[in-house]
Formats: structure tokens, sequence, C-alpha cells
């Protein structure tokens, strides 16, 4: 025997194994998946840059003024009741009766102002508001049968907001025929925390049955909530912000949203909502009941970065495919470092659309960093293949791919369908062409 026959033995055998189609499918499935690291890494690197972004929002917020939610006018009535602590000893408790309007109708409108930190926009509001109703005679009975003690005397309205910085204008109510301003701080503090108050002297139940209006300036950022008190809550919105967010306990009866702005309106009756119209002492159920309108970033550039990077597994085994092709029929054999500096740059598109998305927004930013990516591949290709046909078959088909995933993140509520539908259409033009490949064959011509 031969004594080089052994090492001649094991390189056909190593030949055969580099040949085998098996192999090769067995390599390139590996390396696609190990490429889902740094995709992982992407996404954790997205996270991070909203993280940021929403740090800078809570800062803007903390200078310009919070969220708000208006909660009132509530008419507080203090009361004393005389508690025995022995058949000759006893004591008065103090306690306050509060009492919600008949009917409030609110009327807001919104003025939108983008605020940029850094490379950041935030968006603030100023809201003016103008809310009407009126109080009924309030009725103690339930809770004393002495009228001589009741404080008519230290009636109070108190309307609660959530961040008093926010106030623009000397705010005041026009209560009956009287013109009364708002002083800071609530008289009690049952309902809410923090808001604005004035001081009625009463002359009586009956001197309390009037009605009120009330204008406000408010600031405030992200969202605008209400509270519905009356029996009858009437709350109109309206705004020049073009994609508006509803949300809390109850969504508008009727709202129009354009391109230059929306109109919304709620109708809350007060069997809608799980507290009285009047009650004594604290209740925490108040707040339940709110609902809000909130400045909708729609599919912003880190939510649509990480929407994209969803399809990276997509991106990278679509164009292995591709050049497993190119070696089936064009019997050219591409090493698996080349796929991996390919897939490498697949997996910087993500980076790059992130990184320029942050300075000219979304739409740019993908046009940049998709044509940078397939001239690189397509050049690269050029060199390792030696062929501008498949060259410029390659450049095609991630052009295709690239603009159909533009087109299905831009459906924001098809994405899912079309995603779908697309997926399935490449799986069938693959296996069209693949169809009457004999992968035996291949396998044995590889081997040869």
């Amino acid at each position: 025997m031969d004594a080089q026959e052994p090492i001649r033995l094991r390189t056909n055998e190593k030949k055969s194994l580099k040949n085998s189609v098996t192999f090769r499918i067995l390599i390139i499935t590996v390396l696609a998946l190990l490429l889902l690291i740094p995709s992982m890494m992407v996404q954790s690197l997205i996270s991070e840059r909203q993280s940021t972004s929403e740090e800078t929002t809570n800062e803007v917020s903390s200078k310009w003024s919070y969220a708000q939610t208006v909660t009132g006018p509530v008419l507080n009535v203090p009361y004393q009741v005389w508690e025995k602590t022995s058949e000759k000893e006893g004591h008065y408790e103090k306690h306050t009766a509060h009492f919600l309007p008949e009917n409030l109708k609110t009327s807001c409108e919104l003025v939108p102002e983008l605020r940029h930190r850094g490379i950041f926009d935030v968006v603030v509001y100023t809201a003016k508001i103008r809310f009407s109703g009126e109080f009924r005679a309030p009725d103690l009975s339930e809770w004393t049968s002495t009228p001589e003690n009741i404080s008519w005397d230290k009636v109070s309205l108190d309307l609660a907001l959530s961040d008093l910085r926010g106030i623009e204008n000397q705010a005041f109510i026009k209560f009956g025929n009287d013109s009364l301003y708002f002083e800071p701080g609530l008289n009690n503090t049952d309902f809410s925390e923090a808001g604005v108050s004035t001081k009625l002297v009463a002359q009586g139940a009956a001197s309390l049955n009037r009605s009120f209006e009330c204008e406000l300036t408010l600031k405030g950022s992200n969202n605008i909530g209400f509270t519905p008190l009356g029996k009858l809550s009437s709350v109109e919105v309206s705004s020049t912000w073009p994609s508006p967010s509803f949300n809390g306990s109850f969504l508008p009866d009727s709202s129009v949203i354009t391109d230059k702005g929306f109109v919304a309106n709620w109708q809350v009756l007060h069997l809608n909502r799980n507290f009285p119209q009047q009650w004594t002492d604290g209740t925490d159920a108040l707040h339940n009941s709110d609902f809000t309108v909130d400045f909708f970033v729609p599919a912003d550039q880190y939510q649509q970065s990480m929407r994209t990077v969803k399809y990276a597994f997509m991106f990278i085994a679509l164009t292995f495919i591709l050049f497993f092709f190119v070696e089936v029929f064009n019997k050219k054999n591409i090493h698996p470092i080349q796929y991996l500096l390919v897939g490498l740059v697949l997996v910087m598109f993500f980076t790059l659309l992130i990184s320029i998305s942050e300075h000219l927004g979304f739409d740019w930013a993908y046009l940049i960093s998709a044509t940078a990516v397939v001239v690189l591949i397509t050049v690269y290709v050029k060199a390792v293949l030696d062929s501008g046909k498949l060259s410029l078959i390659t450049a095609g088909v991630l052009v295709i791919l690239y603009g159909f995933i533009y087109i299905t993140l831009q459906l924001e509520d098809y994405a899912l369908l079309m995603g779908s539908i697309g997926l399935f259409v490449i799986l069938a033009i693959i296996m069209i062409f693949s169809r009457k490949i004999n992968w035996y064959e291949v396998a044995q011509n590889n081997q040869a």
C-alpha cells in the first residue's frame, strides 16, 4: 500500500466535507444564528437611547410643567357633629361635606409646542380651559340635623390641579354675580393633594344655588386629563396636534382627527362613575374615572427602529439564501468568512439607522443607511464573484427587501398582515426557484 494513501484519503475527506451541501447549509445557518447576537445588542442600544429620550422628557417637564389633570370645582361645606363619650360628656367632631356640580361643561383648546433638548424633542402644551355649570343648594340633613352646626361662613370652592406651576393667568371664578379669585392650596385635601381654592361666605344653603363660569390657562406636558364631576359632564378638547391618543376610563363619544388637528367630545353621566354627587370626608374613587388626551408621537424613530431590528433575521437569512443559490447555480464557492462579513454589514444597517435617525428623522435615516449597505454589499459581491450580473441581481434583491420592509413599517395597522403575506411570497419564490434542483446531484458534483 502506498504510504501517501492515508494522507490522500484524509485530504479527500476534508474536500468532501468542505464541498458537502449539508455541511455548508449547516455552517451558513450557524453564522446566521450567531449574527442574531449583535442584532440583540442593537436592540439594547435602541432601548438605552429611548430611555435617555424619556429622561430628557422628564427633565423638560420638570421645568415646564408635568401632565395636568383638572378636577373641579367642588363645593366644600364644613360641619360638626356632637359625639358622646359618656352620658354627660362628649365633644364636637369636625367634618366636611363635598358637593359636585349639577352640570359641568368644559371646553379645552390645546396649543402644542415642540421643545428641543440636545437631539431630543419634547412635546409640551398650553391649555386654554373654560368650564361652566351650576350647583344646587347643598343638603346636609343626611349627616346633621342641627343647622347651627353647619359653618356657612367657611364654605369653599376647590379646583384640583396636578401641577400648580403650570398656571399662566390670575385664575378667578364667577360664582353667581360674584367674581372670586383663587388662592393657592386646597381648603380641604379629602379628594386631592394640590390645587387652588376660594372662600365663600354663604347665607345658608339657598345662597349656594348658583351657576358658575371659570377660565384657566395651564401649561403641561405629554397629556391632559379631566375628572367628570357633574351629573352630566360634557368635555370638548380641540388642538392642532394631528395624532392624539385617548386613554383613561372613557373614550370620546365623537372625534374628528385630520392632519391639521383634532376635535373630541365626551358625555359622561354620574351613573357611569363609581362615586356619588355628594359625600362627607375623603374618597379614594374620584380619580378612577379620569380620562386623558395624550400627545402621541406615532412610531417615532426609536419605535420604528426597534420594529425594523425585529426583521434582522429575515435580512440575514434571505441574503444568505441568495448567496447560497449563487453558489449552487453558478458553481462559485463563497467562503464562510465572506458570509460573516456580509452579515455584519447587514447588522451595521441598524446601528446606522438609529444614529442617523436621531438627527435627520427615520425616513432619511432609512434611505441613507439602506443605500450605504446596498452599495457596499454590491461592490463586495462584484469583487468576490467577479460578475457584474450577479452583483446587480444582489443589489436588486436587497433594494426590494429594504423597500418591502419600509412599506411594511409605514402601515402601522396592517404591518403584521403585510409582513406575513410578504414572507409567504418570498418563501414561495424560493420554493419555485429551487423546485427543480437535484440536491443529491449537486452534492455529488461538488464532491467530484
